[in-house]
């Protein structure tokens, strides 16, 4: 079982930056465990924003946050986070921390087994 915990949303104008962290609470070891960040808009579906590696701390980005959002991991915290700059409008969602262990498959298609509560994060034009 894991328990995670979102925070560092808000208001930010267009251009700005927010970090956003995640912290884990689980039985097992947090290195173990694929993270990613998903986000929802009012009336779209959710989808995957970024993930990182349990085994090899590589990466994987959506297309439209490339260059913009970073995601790295402090596993000494028990910690991921998300850097987003160059914030558009369009990043206006509720962003979701997500967790599964020993993850070796595509991100694309990825549905983690844990999920945090969300974080809301609006930008203004």
């Amino acid at each position: 079982q894991v328990q995670l915990v979102e925070s560092g949303g808000g208001l930010v104008q267009a251009g700005g930056s927010l970090r956003l962290s995640c912290v884990a609470s689980t039985g097992r070891t947090f290195s173990s465990y694929a993270l990613g960040w998903f986000r929802q808009a009012p009336g779209k579906e959710r989808g995957i924003v970024a993930a990182i590696s349990w085994s090899d701390g590589s990466t994987y980005y959506a297309d439209s946050v490339k260059g913009r959002f970073t995601i790295s991991r402090d596993n000494a915290k028990n910690t991921v986070y998300l850097q987003m700059n160059s914030l558009k409008p369009d990043d206006t969602a509720v962003y979701y921390c997500a967790a599964e262990r020993r993850y070796r498959g595509s991100y694309y298609y990825w549905h983690p087994d844990y999920w945090g509560q969300g974080t809301q994060v609006t930008v203004s034009s």
